[in-house]
């Protein structure tokens, strides 16, 4: 099988934090360094799942912004309801690192995929896999340990069911959601009667039941009115409770509806309908969501910057010209720039893979070659999948664990 190879080395990922010996101070870290604030990070998770659990919704954070199981993991102890995985490839890291409650939020419409997931359901819920892909999943737990695992798939087209009535196994079974098209242009259906025709199929399938249905409108998380995305989402949240509506008047219980995200976290809460929120940057903040207005200030700093890269200056090219050693490989540069913390006045400018640039203020800025300065992601999400570990930084500033970021890669 295509995939043994990239299994197999899946399983020999690391997944527990990784204890340092003797701890380090940020300045000796090797650069370009992703680093935790642990307290910041900390501070987030509690203050998300607070509101959320104050205003009756439940918290499903979602792991593609971290890609790290201990992170989902914590938030899973913060009482979490489950923790999203964008893909595949992020399920089979979360569950090699034990967590267990997943909703796999992209459709799977191939033959190769359907059996992928057939797979990692057996292996972990103990059952015989039905050929030897599942054996190639060198996962820590024991071939034939029974697990209790709830794993949940969105699914939008009767293409990807039928495969998925192929090639799941009955003793497999699993919840599925509808995905809703929100009108973002990448997945989901809005057609009633497709809509109600996939549920009636996987209702009268032992091999599935009927959860719900998802709801992301990702393109209104980073319109920058707090009013103008407040009304862009609940009007899109309207459309869809007409649609849970008429799915319950034809007699289906429509337990989960799950959605939203950190850019509407305060707005969506106001839904009734909806069970929990699919919040994912708020545990990090980066560039692009300070660069959006809260409900009170014109920077959106409901959560702190608990994610930084570490850079050091390496040369001055010329007078005014400072050149850090991360470009695209340290930093994601699909929409803003990075945000030197350190030197706020500093505008940054990409210089190839390996470099950036830093163009000082005339006269007011004196940076030396060898410093370290730390910079606010670009976009996080993007940015996580460049790099292995994550640094932790303590209260006293020192590093004093690296945790690894088992899902990079795994967008299969």
């Amino acid at each position: 099988m295509s995939f043994e190879f990239s299994l197999r080395e899946l399983g020999n990922k690391p997944t527990a934090p990784i204890r340092l010996t003797d701890p380090l101070a940020r300045a000796e870290l090797p650069t370009p360094a992703l680093v935790i604030n642990r307290a910041a990070l900390s501070r987030n998770l509690s203050k998300m799942h607070t509101f959320l659990e104050a205003s009756g919704k439940g918290m499903r954070s979602h792991s593609k912004t971290h890609k790290c199981p201990t992170i989902a993991l914590q938030q899973i102890s913060a009482g979490g309801v489950g923790i999203c995985v964008a893909k595949i490839g992020e399920a089979a890291a979360m569950l090699q690192g034990g967590v267990t409650n997943l909703l796999i939020t992209s459709p799977v419409a191939t033959r190769t995929k359907a059996r992928l997931l057939n797979h990692l359901l057996s292996q972990y819920k103990g059952n015989k896999p039905d050929d030897s892909m599942a054996a190639s999943l060198n996962t820590q737990m024991e071939p034939g340990t029974k697990t209790d695992i709830d794993i949940k798939l969105v699914v939008d087209s009767t293409v990807g069911l039928k495969l998925l009535e192929k090639y799941i196994d009955p003793a497999n079974r699993m919840g599925v959601l509808i995905d809703i098209d929100v009108s973002m242009g990448r997945t989901g259906v809005r057609d009633l009667e497709t809509i109600l025709s996939l549920i009636e199929r996987v209702s009268n399938d032992s091999r599935f039941y009927f959860a719900g249905v998802q709801h992301y409108a990702g393109q209104i998380m980073h319109v920058e009115s707090y009013a103008k995305r407040r009304e862009k989402s609940l009007r899109s949240w309207e459309a869809t409770g007409e649609l849970i509506a008429s799915i319950e008047s034809r007699g289906f219980a429509v337990d989960v509806v799950t959605g939203g995200g950190t850019g509407t976290y305060d707005i969506d809460v106001s839904v009734a309908a909806i069970t929990d929120l699919q919040v994912g940057s708020y545990i990090f903040m980066d560039a692009e969501y300070r660069a959006v207005h809260s409900r009170d200030n014109d920077v959106f700093d409901d959560f702190e910057i608990a994610l930084t890269v570490l850079c050091s200056t390496i040369s001055q090219p010329k007078e005014g010209l400072i050149t850090v050693d991360g470009g695209y490989k340290a930093f994601a540069s699909d929409s803003v720039v990075p945000q030197c913390i350190d030197l706020p006045d500093v505008a940054f400018r990409f210089a190839g893979d390996e470099h950036g640039v830093l163009i000082l203020p005339s006269g007011e800025q004196e940076v030396r070659l060898g410093q370290t300065l730390s910079f606010a992601t670009p976009h996080c999400d993007p940015t996580v999948n460049l790099h292995d570990y994550y640094w932790i930084e303590e209260a006293d500033g020192r590093i004093s664990e690296c945790w690894p970021i088992t899902a990079r890669g795994c967008s299969w």
